[in-house]
């Protein structure tokens, strides 16, 4: 089976091709994996802008889609998946409305995608982890960090979850963003801090709090570290002990609330996803902690490959049906 996936979910305009065998051991290979970023639009306003992200994606999804197709050779389709949400609903729609109508036009099933569910099951695209499929990962606490995400949930097969916890203010990726904006590093946040975490040897001697890290409960909260470093931050000579200390900060919540959840639920796995799973020092960390399925950084960040592999485990739905929704849950 060949998949044409499509997902707009925020900034960037993303087409994939994907081949997909075999349902007790699922099979993947990459034909095409084609990302137009859309960084440079979005600089200048230190995030993402609906209303340009949503023009940047009309004038990008017909181009990639193309270049897609050439790359992975024209192959006959035989699916169409796109990303339904959650995320930006304008630039949703415009994914939604371009996958229906080649859905209508070439006369090909539709299914529509959970964006956080696609980032989850995007670690199976390895050979190694497909084939341990059923038997060795679930029960699976999955960790969730994206721009705008931070959630804990537990799965119990594909399709199968339940939300632990998840932020309650600024998600991991958005504390980057704010703190990056705060230290004049620019966007986007997350690599800003790790490059420059990375040029500072020592052990940072300013300290930052670890919110909710000792609370019982799964849920998370970055809005007060974000408050944090703006009432210690004093000078550029500061900054790269900063950012270190920031990320390690993020690093120790996400990690302690991770492993205490797999803990209480005997999970046999750690899955992790979303952009700031791209984090080196995040993804060092995780697996000397235990056993981990990480995707590639390329992986991590959005793409329409894990949009193809989620759409392969889901139903297809009449194209009418579909709609956009920006607050879609994944249970």
């Amino acid at each position: 089976m060949n998949i044409l996936a499509i997902e707009t979910s925020c900034d960037d305009t993303c087409v994939a091709v994907v081949e997909a065998k075999g349902r007790k051991r699922p099979r993947f290979k990459i034909l095409a994996n084609i990302v137009s970023s859309q960084v440079e639009v979005h600089k200048k306003w230190g995030g993402v802008y609906p209303s340009l992200a949503k023009r940047e994606h009309q004038k990008n999804l017909l181009p990639v889609l193309e270049k897609a197709l050439k790359k992975a050779k024209n192959p006959k389709l035989n699916l169409i998946a796109v990303t339904n949400g959650p995320g930006l609903e304008p630039c949703l729609w415009i994914g939604v409305n371009f996958a229906k109508a080649l859905s209508c036009y070439l006369d090909l099933p539709i299914v529509p995608v959970n964006h956080i569910e696609a980032h989850i099951v995007v670690n199976f695209v390895d050979k190694a982890q497909s084939s341990k499929f059923k038997s060795q990962n679930f029960p699976a606490v999955c960790l969730v960090v994206s721009g705008g995400h931070t959630q804990l949930i537990l799965m119990r097969d594909i399709g199968k979850y339940k939300i632990l916890g998840e932020t309650r203010d600024d998600a991991a990726g958005e504390c980057f963003d704010k703190v990056a904006r705060i230290l004049g590093l620019g966007y986007p946040g997350g690599p800003a801090i790790a490059a420059e975490a990375k040029k500072y040897g020592g052990r940072a001697s300013v300290n930052l709090p670890r919110p909710m890290i000792n609370q019982k409960n799964y849920d998370f909260s970055f809005s007060g570290l974000k408050t944090a470093v703006l009432y210690k931050y004093k000078d550029k000579k500061y900054i790269k002990e900063m950012c270190k200390e920031v990320q390690q900060a993020i690093i120790d919540v996400l990690l302690k609330k991770t492993i205490k959840a797999a803990k209480d639920y005997k999970a046999k796995t750690i899955i992790l996803g979303g952009g700031v799973c791209a984090n080196n020092e995040l993804r060092k960390q995780f697996k000397q902690k235990f056993n981990c399925l990480i995707p590639p950084k390329n992986l991590c960040t959005d793409n329409a490959v894990m949009t193809a592999i989620a759409g392969y485990f889901g139903k297809p739905k009449d194209w009418q049906k579909i709609k956009a929704d920006a607050n879609l849950r994944i249970c």
